[in-house]
């Protein structure tokens, strides 16, 4: 299979929030079926659906790969849960680790397991901002739109600040 372009979000309100990201991270290239990773830089957000929570650190990864959707979405379940993440994870509540394909190559997928695009994406501002930082002109598949016209027409009003680190100069 030819490898196609994936861009992940990378989340983390619990525990070293700099360390989960960066072990999932590296973990994704432990996957021979995955190669040319690339992090955002990380960024700070104020939770959104349950506000009384340690704030988040996120990031967006782009990679190739060479896996079908759901055999890489398999991928990400594995590093979540190698990271300590439970499977009874309280939805949009406190996390050690959350990983969400937003792009699968011009997939568009909608199933009960995988919906991609992400149909969240849109909406929030802790995925657009570091997606605008590694490729503000990526294009929505099977449409004109980039990346950075939904950030300019996104109604999330929350805090998103780029996250200074020792390794971030």
């Amino acid at each position: 299979m030819t490898p196609v372009d994936v861009f992940l979000s990378l989340g983390s309100n619990l525990g070293d929030r700099e360390s989960n990201l960066a072990q999932a991270t590296m973990a994704l290239s432990i996957n021979f079926n995955i190669s040319n990773i690339q992090s955002s830089l990380y960024y700070e957000s104020d939770p959104l659906y349950k506000i009384d929570q340690p704030q988040f650190l996120n990031s967006v990864v782009k990679c190739s790969s060479t896996l079908n959707p759901f055999d890489f979405l398999d991928v990400t379940k594995r590093i979540e849960k190698m990271l300590g993440r439970s499977e009874k994870t309280e939805e949009n509540g406190p996390r050690i680790i959350d990983i969400d394909i937003l792009f699968y190559g011009d997939s568009v997928l909608e199933t009960d397991k995988l919906v991609i695009p992400h149909p969240m994406l849109g909406m929030r501002k802790f995925v657009l901002i570091p997606f605008v930082e590694l490729e503000p002109d990526f294009k929505i598949p099977h449409s004109k739109i980039t990346i950075n016209d939904l950030l300019d027409h996104c109604i999330d009003t929350s805090n998103v600040i780029r996250h200074h680190m020792e390794t971030q100069a």
